[in-house]
């Protein structure tokens, strides 16, 4: 699958809002996801918390048919009418929500609407949660062979050390 900015912007924001620590500064977090917005009242980001926190289910679900229906809940709750714009004096290209809508209905319609593109163009396998035990993290996985398990090389290389050291004492216990 070739990824680009249009299929990446809305699965990487929502990976990004999941894994935002509680005090994390989310304006910053949305700028650096490309979405334009002046300032994020405290109202719009305790509804921005709750989303991410429903947007878990989407990269933690066990199968496709899981995946789509965790989707499927955004979905029904973030749609709204897909049109095309050329602001910015940018090619032709598609928004989930009209850009007049607040905040917060657009950070739902990009990221439900870009899990769903997502999740359809790679049949359910480029989420996922990290598997490092006690990692809470999540990702979308990018990488040419779409087996990324980890959230970073950090938790892949931290999670082999355990490994390799509970295999060490489980064949020789005198240590």
């Amino acid at each position: 699958m070739h990824f680009n900015h249009d299929n990446r912007i809305g699965p990487e924001l929502a990976a990004a809002l999941v894994n935002a620590a509680e005090g994390a500064d989310l304006e910053q977090v949305l700028r650096d996801h490309a979405i334009r917005w002046p300032e994020l009242d405290a109202t719009a980001a305790r509804a921005l918390r709750a989303w991410a926190r429903r947007l878990r289910a989407a990269f933690t679900a066990t199968g496709a048919e899981q995946r789509c229906s965790a989707v499927n809940e955004l979905l029904d709750e973030a749609a709204g009418r897909i049109h095309l714009t050329t602001h910015d004096g940018l090619r032709p290209h598609l928004h989930l929500v009209s850009d007049h809508r607040d905040v917060v209905a657009r950070v739902k319609a990009v990221t439900a609407g870009g899990l769903a593109i997502l999740t359809a163009w790679t049949g359910g396998t480029r989420l996922g949660g990290c598997d490092r035990d006690r990692c809470e993290r999540v990702f979308v996985d990018t990488s040419r062979g779409g087996r990324r398990r980890y959230c970073t090389a950090r938790c892949g290389n931290a999670d082999a050390v355990a490994r390799h050291r509970s295999a060490r004492r489980a064949a020789d216990p005198a240590s």
